[in-house]
């Protein structure tokens, strides 16, 4: 799957407190992988597992294995489905 640097950014904004360590949790990953897939560059956690090219807004992101990410939507989908309800 190919997706701009800008817009994996977005996605890791959009998602609300407390989602990276929920990924991680159900991942039976470290927090810092999670946000390394992101586009955080610290240790420790792995790196990630995308490749960057460079292009416009960032660059083309190529991510092999879309679990994180598909993740991070279901969340963001979840969050906005419940936001009217919160608001009542």
């Amino acid at each position: 799957m190919n997706i701009t640097f800008k817009e994996l950014r977005n996605i890791k904004h959009a998602l609300p407190t407390g989602s990276i360590s929920k990924i991680a949790q159900e991942l039976d990953l470290e927090e810092q992988t999670v946000r390394n897939f992101f586009g955080a560059k610290k240790t420790p956690g792995q790196s990630a597992k995308w490749h960057l090219q460079a292009g416009p807004e960032g660059g083309i992101v190529n991510i092999n294995d879309t679990t994180i990410l598909e993740m991070a939507k279901k969340i963001i989908v979840e969050t906005e489905k419940s936001a009217p309800e919160a608001l009542s």
